[in-house]
C-alpha cells in the first residue's frame, strides 16, 4: 500500500500545474472529509472517526462516529452518522438538541449552517452559535433554500450547491438574524461540494471528482467571481478544503495531499 502511495504521489507530483505543488499530508489512512480553518485542520476517516492534526500527526477526539466536521470562527462542529449536531467543548463533543443535520459549516462570520437530510437550508445565529455548551435547546432560521452543501466565509459570503449540483451564492449572511442578501446561481461548472476560505478563496469539485477553483474574486470584496479554472490533479477527489494558503485534499482513495502555490 505505501509503495503504491508513494508511486501515484511521485506522478501527482509531476502532474500537478506550475500554480500548485501537492504533497502526501500527514497520513490519515481511507480519509474521507477534511476541513480547515482558523489554523485548524480536522478530517474522518473511513469508519467516520473525527480527529484533529497536531503537528505531523492525527489525534482521534471522539468514538463518536461522525459523517461531517467543520472549525471556525464558530467552533469546531459536526453532524454525526445520525445527522445529530455536535459541538466540541472543553476537550469533548456535547451533543445538541433541536433540528438534525447532514452537514454544517463554521466558517462564516460566528454563525453556523447546515443543511439538513431533506436538503433544506438553515442558520443558527452566532448568540447560540458561539455560547452553546451543551445545555439548551438550539433554534435554527430556516433560509427557505434547498442545498445538500454549504459553505461559508466572513470575507466572501456564503456558497451552496443543490441536488441538481448547480452552484449558488449571497454576498451577506446576517450573523445576528441569519438574514442574507438572496441568492443567485454561479454560471459554469456545475459541483458536487464547494468550499469558501476565510479569506473568500472558492474551490468546488465536480461530481467526477475534478478540481476547479473560482477566478476573479477579490479578497475582502464579497462576489461570486468570474469563472471556474480547472486545478488539475492526478487523481479523482472527494473531499477538499482551503485556509491560510494550503489546500487540503482527499482523494478517492483516501489520501490526503496538502497543496500549496
Amino acid at each position: 500500500m505505501k509503495a503504491i502511495a508513494a508511486t501515484f504521489l511521485v506522478l501527482c507530483h509531476l502532474a500537478i500545474s506550475h500554480d500548485w505543488n501537492c504533497d502526501e499530508g500527514p497520513r490519515l489512512y481511507n480519509a474521507q472529509q477534511i476541513d480547515a480553518g482558523q489554523g485548524q485542520v480536522v478530517a474522518t476517516d473511513r469508519y467516520n472517526y473525527p480527529y484533529v492534526l497536531i503537528g505531523s500527526f492525527w489525534q482521534r477526539l471522539s468514538s463518536i462516529r461522525f459523517k461531517h466536521l467543520s472549525v471556525g470562527y464558530a467552533g469546531l462542529w459536526g453532524s454525526s452518522t445520525s445527522n445529530i449536531v455536535f459541538k466540541y467543548v472543553a476537550g469533548n463533543f456535547v451533543r445538541s438538541t433541536g433540528q438534525s443535520m447532514q452537514q454544517v459549516d463554521a466558517g462564516g462570520g460566528d454563525q453556523l449552517v447546515g443543511v439538513t437530510t431533506s436538503n433544506q437550508a438553515y442558520c443558527l445565529r452566532c448568540s447560540s452559535a458561539l455560547t452553546y455548551s451543551g445545555v439548551g435547546y438550539l433554534r435554527w432560521n430556516s433560509l427557505s433554500r434547498r442545498l445538500k452543501y454549504y459553505t461559508c466565509s466572513p470575507k466572501n459570503g456564503c456558497w451552496g450547491v443543490d441536488t441538481s449540483n448547480r452552484v449558488y451564492f449571497t454576498r451577506t449572511i446576517n450573523s445576528v438574524s441569519c438574514g442574507t442578501s438572496g441568492w443567485t446561481q454561479v454560471a459554469g461548472q456545475r459541483m458536487k461540494m464547494v468550499e469558501v476560505g476565510t479569506d473568500g478563496t472558492v474551490f468546488g469539485v465536480t461530481s467526477r471528482g475534478d478540481v476547479y477553483q473560482r477566478v476573479g474574486i477579490v479578497t475582502g470584496r464579497p462576489s461570486a467571481g468570474r469563472y471556474w479554472a480547472r486545478v488539475p490533479m492526478c487523481m479523482r477527489v472527494r473531499h477538499l478544503s482551503y485556509d491560510l494558503n494550503k489546500l487540503w485534499v482527499v482523494t478517492n482513495s483516501g489520501l490526503v495531499l496538502k497543496c500549496t502555490r
